[in-house]
């Protein structure tokens, strides 16, 4: 689990440099230039970072697969994941599973400085459809709609149900 200390120190520095940058532009000589950036630039809201993806294939071809990852709110906003889509699946949709029953997620707000951790047993995606090139050992992409518009892209792992990696690995991210 070494891969996230590295990740989280380069986005954080990034949001620390980002913020230190904005703070210092108070007189600048072509104002034009500088309203564009902060109107339009792609720090617009920094903050939103996921992790930890893994599309679990399911054991009988045909049935749905299980997305598994972290999403985090580093930012001073809260957030609402709207949507999920996949790579190779028809159709993705966010479950909840509670007291033994599974329901679909329309949203799920996430508070700043709030992590929702998506695992077996509680919040996962579901996959529908998978296409045929979506194979165990290979990676595929999500993207995570927030409702107002924001976008964010993770490459997923793609495991086989059972595999190394697949069960009791989960609780490797509880230690830090």
């Amino acid at each position: 689990m070494v891969k996230f200390a590295c990740p989280a120190a380069a986005l954080l520095a990034t949001v620390a440099l980002a913020l230190a940058l904005g703070g210092c532009g108070k007189a600048p000589d072509s104002p034009t230039q500088t309203n564009e950036a902060t109107v339009s630039g792609p720090d617009a809201k920094p903050g939103l970072a996921a992790s930890d993806g893994k599309l679990v294939l399911p054991v009988i071809a045909g049935r749905p697969g299980a997305v598994y990852f972290t999403v985090r709110n580093d930012g001073s906003v809260p957030a609402t994941l709207a949507g999920v889509h996949l790579a190779g699946a028809s159709k993705a949709e966010m479950h909840q599973t509670k007291g033994g029953s599974m329901a679909p997620v329309e949203s799920l707000p996430i508070d700043p400085g709030a992590s929702v951790v998506f695992a077996p047993g509680g919040l996962h995606v579901m996959a529908f459809g998978l296409s045929d090139s979506v194979k165990a050992g290979g990676t595929t992409e999500m993207t995570l709609t927030f409702s107002d518009g924001d976008k964010l892209s993770m490459p997923l792992h793609v495991e086989a149900m059972g595999s190394e990696g697949a069960g009791g690995h989960d609780m490797g991210g509880m230690h830090h």
